[in-house]
C-alpha cells in the first residue's frame, strides 16, 4: 500500500465532490479536477514515473508501468489469447471469449483494464468500483485477485476480493473508502448490495470469468439482478469454455456488439497433457491410486472425485496410508479452504483431493499429474480438470479411472474431444445395451441392486513402501 503522508491542520478542509460520471467509460478523459486523497500520488509523478520500454505488450497498447512486471512473472510474449483480445479491449469493445483454462485469460482482460483505469486517472469514490470482475468460486477469485495484485504493482491501482466464507463486516468497512477493482462471487456481491455496501451505478468495466460455470452452479439470476445495477455505458467482458444456449442468451444480454475471439475450442484438452484412461473395478480405485502416487512420489497431484462426501473419505483414507494430502471442496470453510491451497502450493503436500466447483480457476503450475478417480457426469468437466496441469508451458498427464459402470461417462467426454483417450491399463469392459426405463413391464425386469463395492482397510504393499 502508499504509505500517508502527513500533512497537518488540513483534516479540517472540506472535500471536494467528484463528478457525477461513471468512472470508466469508452472515450473518457482523465478527470484532473478533482482532490485528492493524501495516498493518492500526484497525476505528475504517475505520468513521469512511466518507464521507457519496448515489448510486445507495449505494442499491443499495454500501460508500460504494467508491462514492465511481467518479465518477473514469466510472462514474456501474449499467449494466443491474449494477442487476440488485448488490441480490441484496448480500444474500447465489448469481448466474448471462448477459451479454456490454462490459456492466460487472466492477463487478456486483466492487462488491458489496468492500462484503461491508469489511462482514465481517476480514484473511487466511497462504496463504489470502477470495475468488477465475477468469478464462480471463491479459489478462482483468489487467484485473479493475486494476479490482478501482481500485474499492478508498483501503481495506485488496489484491488479487493470479496467472497463467501470470510467476514462480511470487514469487507463492509474495506467497501466505504472504495475501490479500483473488486473482485467477486455473485452470491457475497449480492449480499453486500443488500446491505448497502456497494453501489455498482459507477462501474465502468465489468468482467465476468468462467460465465459457464457461473451458470451451471446455479448464479443465472444473481447475474441478471447484478446487470440491472450496471450502468448501460460501460465496457464488459464475458470468458467461457463452452457456450450453451443459456450462456449465448447471457452474452447477449450483457454484450453490446462484441468482439469474438476463440482460442481451443470447447472440448479440445491443451497439446501438452499425456492422457490415458485406465480401466478398473470400483473397489479397486483407491490402491491404484496409491500405485500411482506412490511411483510419482514428489511430484504434485490433483485427484478429483464426483462428491463432496466421497472426495473427503478418500482424503482420510490416502492420509491413514501416510500421504500428504489436502481437500477442499463445499464442505469446507473459506479458511481451511485456503490453507489447503497454500499448503499444496508450497508443496507441503503432495496430494490435492477436490470438487469439480472447488478446484476450478486452480492455477499451480508445479501439477504434473491430475487423477480423474470419478468421471465427471458433464463431459467438458473433464477438460476443466485436466487442465490444472500442464500450464505455464509445463507437460502433464492425466489419468483417468474408469469403473465398469462408467463406461457412458467415457465415451461422452471422447465424444466431446472428438479424440480416444489411450487406454493405459486394464481390460475395458464389454459395452453393454442402454438398460430399458421403468420397474418392469413392456421395458423389462428390475435389474437387480448391486452391493457397494469394499474400500480396502489397509493400504497397499506399494502405499506401504512408499
Amino acid at each position: 500500500m502508499t504509505t500517508e503522508n502527513p500533512r497537518p491542520n488540513r483534516s479540517d478542509k472540506p472535500r471536494r465532490p467528484h463528478g457525477g460520471k461513471p468512472s470508466f467509460n469508452r472515450g473518457a478523459k482523465p478527470n484532473t479536477n478533482h482532490r485528492r486523497h493524501r495516498d493518492e500520488p500526484e497525476e505528475k509523478f504517475i505520468r513521469r514515473a512511466i518507464p521507457d520500454i519496448d515489448t510486445p505488450f507495449t505494442r499491443m497498447g499495454i500501460d508500460a508501468r504494467v508491462a514492465i512486471n511481467l518479465p518477473g512473472l514469466g510472462i514474456e510474449t501474449p499467449s494466443p489469447i491474449q494477442e487476440k483480445s488485448i488490441p480490441g479491449i484496448v480500444e474500447g469493445r465489448d469481448l466474448l471469449g471462448l477459451a479454456q483454462t490454462g490459456t492466460g485469460k487472466t492477463a487478456a482482460f486483466g492487462l488491458p483494464m489496468l492500462t484503461r483505469l491508469l489511462n482514465i486517472g481517476r480514484k473511487p469514490e466511497p462504496k463504489t468500483c470502477r470495475a468488477l470482475i465475477l468469478a464462480p468460486t471463491r479459489e478462482l477469485a483468489t487467484q485473479i485477485a493475486e494476479n490482478i495484485d501482481a500485474y499492478a504493482a508498483g501503481t495506485p491501482i488496489r484491488q479487493f476480493r470479496v467472497v463467501g466464507g470470510a467476514s462480511i463486516n470487514v469487507q463492509i468497512q474495506r467497501l466505504e473508502r472504495g475501490v479500483d477493482v473488486l473482485i467477486a462471487t455473485p452470491g457475497r456481491l449480492i449480499d453486500l448490495i443488500e446491505r448497502g455496501a456497494i453501489d455498482l451505478s459507477r462501474t465502468g468495466y465489468l468482467v465476468l470469468d468462467e460465465a459457464d460455470q457461473m451458470l451451471d452452479i446455479g448464479f443465472i439470476h444473481a447475474l441478471r439482478r447484478i446487470a440491472k445495477m450496471l450502468p448501460g455505458e460501460r465496457q464488459t467482458l464475458l470468458f467461457s469454455a463452452t457456450m450453451p444456449k443459456l450462456m449465448s442468451e447471457l452474452a447477449d444480454s450483457y454484450l453490446n456488439d462484441p468482439l469474438r475471439v476463440a482460442v481451443n475450442p470447447p472440448g479440445q484438452a491443451a497439446a501438452k497433457i499425456d492422457q490415458g484412461v485406465h480401466f478398473v473395478s470400483q473397489g479397486d480405485k483407491a490402491a491404484l491410486l496409491a500405485e500411482y502416487l506412490s511411483k510419482h512420489s514428489g511430484e504434485l497431484a490433483i485427484v478429483f472425485g464426483r462428491t463432496k462426501h466421497g472426495s473427503e473419505k478418500l482424503a482420510k483414507l490416502l492420509d491413514k496410508w501416510g500421504y500428504k494430502v489436502a481437500a477442499i471442496h463445499g464442505n469446507k470453510s473459506q479458511g481451511q479452504r485456503e490453507r489447503a491451497l497454500a499448503s499444496f502450493r508450497a508443496e507441503e503436500t503432495q496430494v490435492l483431493v477436490a470438487t469439480d466447483v472447488a478446484a476450478r480457476g486452480l492455477d499451480i503450475p508445479q501439477v504434473a499429474h491430475v487423477y480423474n478417480y470419478d468421471l465427471p457426469n458433464v463431459p467438458e468437466n473433464y477438460v476443466h480438470r485436466i487442465g490444472r496441469t500442464a500450464r505455464a508451458g509445463r507437460d502433464g498427464r492425466a489419468i483417468a479411472f474408469c469403473g465398469p459402470a462408467e463406461l457412458g461417462e467415457l465415451r461422452a467426454i471422447e465424444k466431446a474431444m472428438k479424440a480416444k483417450i489411450p487406454v493405459v491399463g486394464g481390460e475395458a469392459p464389454a459395452e453393454a445395451p442402454q438398460p430399458a426405463r421403468g420397474r418392469g413391464g413392456p421395458g423389462g425386469a428390475r435389474p437387480a441392486r448391486k452391493r457397494p463395492a469394499r474400500r480396502p482397510s489397509r493400504a497397499p504393499k506399494s502405499a506401504q513402501q512408499g
